[in-house]
């Protein structure tokens, strides 16, 4: 196969490959279930980007928690803003110690209100007197007094439901930390602020003691991008938080954006899910494709001539065909005398300056016929505008006088 028609079959293929890399990487990019995690770095259907950047435009302030929830104390601080702090429905559960730290940190006086949602949460839920059910059925629509009417009613899966064992305890990891209790607080009051048949999906709870005001949300559907934008979700998550805060941290560390890790390993999980990530990894896989079909000969091996280097008789029949094509004839025939020189020099004759001296000299020098005739014929072919027969001429008496003078 020839080299052209290799190009153009590796640029064909080439060309293919990219084109359904593309397809393949948009229709995978298309796909609402890329990402299932309620983070506020995310902005497709799953995500909770919305809700952060709602706040923003009600003057709120957004700040993202990227820490352990031991560090909450050291990183939040005591201060005089009214502040709340947001869990959203994180993919993996708290774990028992996890829990405890949270509600330590939120017991105090001058902790942010508390603001839970989601299955993800069921474990600090349920060191608060709440479990998270089956609403029953497939899905119910919600209902409550904060919920508005111009939109249409979102819809969950789960509820909240009381429970009478206020207590909870956890020995899984007694090794390592003992026997974790936590004792749900007293509440003054309770707000059932959504219902879905009956039952209480998002409620507000006011401590008997001084502490925070903490909200349940069973269903963490409600907070994400897809049910902000489409029911009155939007309207009363909003409605949670505007005039009530100056200040919403919502926790990232539960959602995978801790603050450690390697570089290497955020490049990899970016790439993942960024589009751009994966338009990456394609374009790596097609270069590989692309070189490993380069690398595959069609056809038997090609044999090639090895290069040889020109003899000195080649050099001297391009030399004499360039300077027969450039009318050279003068110049060849100087060549050949200025040649004949340097050989007489070698081996002893007298060398003075000037062609015409030296060939005067030259012939003084010469005894025999055949030297005299051939230098007889120089002094001739030296005279400007010689022709391709004068060249010869010179050549054939070059050669006399050397075969006459040479040692």
């Amino acid at each position: 196969m020839r080299p052209r028609t290799e190009v153009l079959l590796g640029l064909g293929v080439l060309a293919l490959l990219t084109v359904l890399a593309t397809a393949l990487g948009a229709r995978r990019n298309r796909s609402p279930s890329f990402d299932l995690r309620a983070s506020t770095y995310l902005a497709g259907p799953m995500g909770s980007r919305g809700l952060a950047e709602g706040l923003e435009r009600l003057g709120i302030t957004v700040r993202r928690y990227r820490q352990r929830p031991r560090q909450l104390a050291e990183a939040l601080g005591e201060s005089e803003r009214r502040r709340a702090f947001v869990l959203l429905d994180p993919p993996g559960s708290l774990s028992a110690v996890e829990t405890s730290q949270l509600l330590l940190f939120h017991s105090g006086e001058s902790a942010p209100d508390l603001i839970l949602a989601g299955p993800g949460a069921a474990a600090p839920m349920r060191c608060l007197g709440y479990k998270i059910g089956p609403v029953g059925g497939d899905s119910a629509a919600v209902g409550g007094p904060e919920l508005s009417r111009s939109r249409p009613a979102p819809e969950v899966t789960v509820a909240l439901k009381p429970v009478r064992d206020t207590a909870v305890t956890d020995s899984t990891r007694i090794g390592d930390f003992g026997v974790v209790r936590c004792v749900a607080p007293r509440f003054a009051k309770v707000d059932t602020l959504l219902r879905a048949r009956g039952r209480p999906v998002a409620v507000r709870l006011t401590r008997a003691d001084v502490g925070p005001d903490i909200v349940l949300i069973a269903d963490g559907s409600l907070v994400r991008n897809r049910a902000l934008r489409r029911t009155a979700a939007g309207a009363f998550m909003l409605g949670l938080f505007a005039g009530r805060y100056d200040q919403v941290v919502f926790d990232e560390y539960q959602q995978g954006y801790g603050g450690s890790g390697s570089l290497a390993g955020a490049t990899l999980e970016w790439s993942r899910r960024s589009p751009l990530g994966w338009a990456a990894w394609q374009l790596a896989a097609v270069g590989l494709l692309a070189l490993g079909f380069g690398a595959v000969r069609f056809g038997a091996a090609r044999s090639f001539e090895t290069r040889r280097r020109r003899s000195p008789l080649e050099h001297v029949r391009a030399l004499a065909t360039v300077l027969d094509a450039a009318n050279g004839h003068d110049v060849a025939i100087g060549l050949l005398i200025k040649g004949l020189r340097r050989r007489l020099r070698q081996a002893g004759a007298v060398d003075p300056a000037g062609q015409a001296g030296w060939l005067d000299q030259l012939a003084r020098n010469v005894s025999g016929e055949r030297g005299t005739r051939a230098v007889a014929t120089l002094e001739q072919v030296t005279r400007p505008g010689q022709s391709r027969d004068g060249v010869l001429r010179a050549a054939n008496a070059v050669e006399d006088l050397w075969e006459e003078l040479r040692p």
